[in-house]
């Protein structure tokens, strides 16, 4: 109960501190400011609203009674004029029954009785419509089928009514129709006398002072068809108004969609009702800019309040943040000694009778300060620094302190630690003068310095070999150039890089070629002296910084091929024996470059060339290697415009039946005219294309001229022969294949049986399973595939029996030495047999000679390719032979 009783007293002291800190916080001026500010633009913006609201109900209303005062006088105007029209009816009416119809409107006239022809026009119809009586005088017409003559016709009584506003038979001019029905004397229907007048009288009152651009005056019939409308100066009639919707306080009239306060009176006498108007934005004009004007004194009363309130918010702030600071460091200070990862001693200067410092007494340390002196801080505060640490005074350090409490200031280095009584390998010392002495500042940084370590050496050596990288090589290469110019001594730069490495990394994956590529590196290392270096360029390239050369390419030479030696020794990977070779390409120092660039580039130009030589081997530098590499950036350079330019060439070789003699196909082969070299075989410029890039489109062409040949020989009436394309690398690895083959089948119109595409061993056994993929990809469209080239890659049989191809072509290697060789005669029938075994069909290439035809007649080889039937050819040999073919097999 006393343990609870406890813990519920501390809760509460640790809440009410808390209490009290919020409520000391709340009394700082810079936090309530903010609040009092926010308080203060909200009653400004309020009144500024109520203010703006109460103006706008008085503008609203303003509105409301000057639109009824004009609507009432626009009724008292229209009343008036409805008034004197009947009147004037009743009298036609009265002079009918006196002297008839023909005379009545004379009789009228002769006493001024007619209302001004100015205005109106007067016409009286008989019975069958037809006008008997006109003024002013016009044209006869019938009014028969007009709505007013039916309408009375039809009903008895003699009120006037306002028929819509019609366009005049005599005249054509649009006129309002006020009529009234005439009776003979027996009180039959006699006729109809009629009064027009022109819309606008009716809405002749409109003044722009008064009602603006945008005011509205209307006759509107009970019917909801107005009679006539007048907006500004635009007068109107005949639309369709529901008017319980359109009178209102501001509501968009439906004829313009312009807000309008409307009001609407019903005529007495007449189904007519007078409609008056004032535009909404017009009659709030003046509200409008007093509105816009109480928002600007709004938001500049809000901006000086704002300004004032942030200069003095500034100036409060800066006086909590001084006093918080001071506060701050008082408790820090407090703190810090203990809460800090870093050793603090204070030291008191002890200074003998001229006030130099001849000592320092250690006055205070915090715990950290005792781990790291393994003393107690009470033992500490017994001692005085030379003391405790004489070393300070051989190493400089006393100096240092005294210095900095004589003159003040702050000193700070980081140093291997040479004394013992201190527990670390590295120190971080910073030294503060205070009033009678100074703060040290002791922190042990032994292990950021080891991380540093790490972090250089990791910058500087490979992750996976654990040799230098590219970096460090090229120091270490700098280094020996200097050392050998020092000494007149020759570098030897050794360019290293794995041939074949791809198909282990690609076949057997990267953790594989991961583990060869630490084995290869641990053989080099073990090939020469302490003071070469072996460095991992990138890849699976390899430097090799030879000094020291004494003018003996002998023994330079006896080095390298033992490094050789190392590389081509197999190694075990995954329980599978793995053997690759090397090509290497060498730098003198001075003789090849002066420079590590320099170097490193020859001795690449050198390997180059050991690869171009078969691989396997070792080159050093020679001119002629520059120049074989610009003539390699000249031909790569004209691949980039050897298309746009149609500078390609594409020719035909046939591939004949070995059983019928007869051409059923055709290879395409690409060739290069150059404008400077002439023809280029594929061999000399295909491997540019390749690495280059420039394959896929170039390839892309080779594939659609093809096709579109071979279904040219279809128009020309041809029997169809299968057209061969070949597949680079490159090409097959793009993932838009598929849909750039269908592509030239469909701008092409050749039909997919007819194509057949040619694909390498080695090409699909660097990723086998998507290879099979994209292959039955294009088997399901109806292409064949065949394998080029077979015997020379490494495939299994397990793998073959899984390709979708239909023929396999036996490599033109087997075939140079088939009538001599009689292990190359070996090889064809196993594969001859192999084949048909697949139910795969064979074609041999490369046949020269009668002796190799027979030999592969005799294996049951079913199709040959080769000069011995035709050299590559232009499109129009290959068509004369099929034209001769064809010839031939109709006789």
């Amino acid at each position: 109960m006393m343990a609870g009783g406890s813990n519920w007293g501390n809760a509460g002291a640790a809440g009410g501190a808390k209490r009290k800190r919020w409520l000391r916080l709340l009394l700082e001026t810079y936090v309530s400011l903010p609040f009092f500010t926010v308080l203060l633009l909200g009653a400004i913006w309020a009144f500024t609203f109520h203010f703006i609201g109460i103006e706008r109900e008085a503008a609203g209303k303003g509105a409301a009674d000057s639109v009824r005062e004009l609507v009432d006088t626009y009724e008292a105007q229209v009343a008036r004029n409805l008034g004197g029209i009947d009147q004037s009816l009743k009298v036609i009416a009265y002079a009918v029954e006196r002297r008839g119809a023909a005379d009545a409107l004379a009789e009228l006239n002769q006493h001024g009785l007619l209302p001004s022809a100015l205005v109106y026009s007067i016409s009286i119809a008989d019975a069958q419509g037809r006008v008997v009586a006109r003024n002013p005088a016009a044209r006869p017409v019938s009014v028969a089928d007009q709505p007013y003559f039916k309408f009375h016709q039809e009903t008895p009584g003699h009120s006037a009514i306002a028929g819509e506003t019609l366009r005049d038979a005599a005249s054509g001019d649009a006129r309002l129709h006020f009529t009234r029905r005439l009776d003979d004397a027996a009180g039959q229907f006699a006729g109809v006398a009629v009064m027009e007048v022109d819309p606008a009288y009716f809405t002749s009152g409109y003044e722009r002072r008064r009602q603006g651009e945008q005011g509205m005056l209307a006759l509107v019939g009970n019917d909801g068809v107005v009679r006539a409308l007048r907006v500004g100066d635009k007068i109107s009639w005949g639309q369709q108004l529901d008017l319980r919707a359109e009178v209102g306080a501001s509501l968009a009239n439906s004829w313009d969609g312009v807000g309008r306060y409307t009001m609407a009176r019903p005529m007495h006498g007449f189904a007519l009702t007078a409609v008056a108007g004032l535009a909404e934005h017009e009659q709030l004009a003046v509200f409008e800019r007093r509105r816009v004007a109480s928002l600007w004194e709004a938001g500049v009363a809000s901006a000086v309040v704002v300004m004032l309130a942030a200069l003095l918010w500034i100036w409060t702030w800066q006086g909590a943040m001084a006093r918080r600071r001071i506060r701050h460091a008082q408790e820090t200070y407090a703190a810090a000694s203990e809460g800090s990862m870093d050793a603090f001693f204070v030291l008191r200067a002890v200074r003998d009778r001229r006030g130099m410092v001849t000592d320092f007494d250690i006055a205070e340390a915090n715990g950290r300060a005792e781990a790291l002196s393994g003393l107690t801080r009470a033992q500490l505060k017994g001692m005085t620094l030379c003391g405790w640490l004489p070393q300070v005074r051989v190493s400089g350090k006393f100096e240092t302190l005294a210095h900095i409490a004589q003159v003040g200031g702050v000193y700070q280095e980081e140093q291997r630690n040479g004394m013992p009584q201190l527990h670390a390998n590295w120190l971080h010392w910073q030294v503060v003068g205070v009033d009678g002495g100074v703060v040290a500042i002791v922190r042990d940084i032994s292990e950021r310095k080891l991380a540093e370590e790490r972090i250089v050496h990791l910058a500087h050596h490979d992750s996976l070999t654990g040799l230098p990288n590219r970096s460090l090589i090229a120091d270490r290469l700098q280094q020996a150039i200097l050392h050998g110019e020092r000494n007149d001594r020759e570098v030897a730069v050794a360019f290293i890089d794995l041939d074949s490495f791809k198909l282990v990394n690609d076949g057997l994956g990267h953790t594989a070629g991961d583990q060869l590529l630490t084995e290869v590196a641990s053989r080099m290392v073990g090939c020469v002296r302490r003071h070469d270096t072996v460095g991992r360029f990138g890849g699976d390239e390899f430097v090799l910084v030879l000094p020291e050369q004494r003018d003996s390419e002998g023994a330079l030479m006896l080095l390298l091929e033992k490094v050789r030696e190392a590389v081509i020794r197999p190694v075990v990977l995954g329980g599978q024996p793995v053997q690759v070779s090397c090509s290497i390409g060498v730098a003198m120092y001075p003789r090849d470059g002066c420079d590590a660039d320099t170097l490193l580039m020859n001795a690449d130009a050198a390997m180059y060339r050991a690869k171009d030589t078969g691989k396997n081997n070792v080159q050093f530098y020679t001119m002629e290697m520059n120049a074989s590499l610009e003539e390699k950036l000249e031909l790569m350079d004209g691949l980039r415009t050897a298309l746009a330019e149609e500078q390609f060439r594409i020719y035909y070789q046939p591939k004949v039946s070995l059983d019928t003699g007869m051409v059923f196909g055709v290879e395409a082969l690409l060739r290069w005219q150059h404008p400077v070299r002439g023809m280029m075989a594929p061999d000399q410029f295909i491997p540019l294309a390749e690495e280059s890039g420039a394959i896929v489109s170039i390839g892309e062409w080779v594939l659609l001229t093809a096709c579109r040949q071979a279904r040219a020989w279809q128009l020309e009436g041809l029997a169809p022969v299968t057209i061969s394309v070949n597949v680079s690398a490159r090409q097959f690895d793009d993932a838009r294949l598929v849909m750039r083959v269908q592509r030239a089948l469909e701008l092409s119109g050749l039909a997919p049986q007819w194509l057949e595409l040619e694909v390498t061993e080695s090409l699909i056994m660097r990723d086998l399973q998507q290879a099979i993929a994209k292959m039955r990809e294009l088997k399901a469209m109806g292409i064949s595939l065949s394998i080029d080239d077979f015997g020379t890659g490494y495939s299994s049989l397990a793998a073959l029996k899984s390709f979708p191809i239909s023929s396999l072509k036996i490599d033109k290697s087997f075939i140079r030495d088939l009538d001599v060789s009689s292990d190359d005669q070996a090889i064809a029938r196993a594969i001859i047999s192999l084949s048909h075994q697949l139910q795969l069909r064979v074609i041999a290439e490369g046949v020269e000679t009668v002796q190799q035809r027979s030999f592969l007649q005799d294996s049951g080889c079913d199709d040959m390719q080769g000069y011995l039937f035709s050299r590559p050819v232009m499109p129009e040999q290959i068509q004369g032979m099929l034209e001769a073919q064809g010839e031939a097999l109709s006789t």
